[in-house]
């Protein structure tokens, strides 16, 4: 069975700084990377272990906040002087 490359949009070449020319594939627990524009070539061990996924506002439980913590704004007339 043929292995896919895929090219990984927006990568640059660490080698020719060439943009959109970077493949990467998997095999046998390696992981490949390639350009088509110089002979640049990597191997790259897969780590088993999964990270554990970054803290942002999307996936963080929301906070119990009273109504004492907010305040009403006040929007003054500058006519009205």
């Amino acid at each position: 069975m043929a292995v896919q490359k895929r090219f990984i949009a927006g990568a640059i070449c660490p080698r020719c700084a060439e943009m959109d020319r970077i493949r990467s594939w998997e095999q046998h627990g390696i992981r490949y990377r390639e350009c088509v524009s110089c002979d640049f070539f990597e191997q790259l061990p897969i780590e088993d272990e999964t990270l554990p996924e970054l803290t942002t506002r999307v996936n963080q439980a929301r906070d119990d906040r009273s109504q004492e913590d907010f305040q009403p704004v006040k929007i003054l007339d500058p006519k009205a002087r």
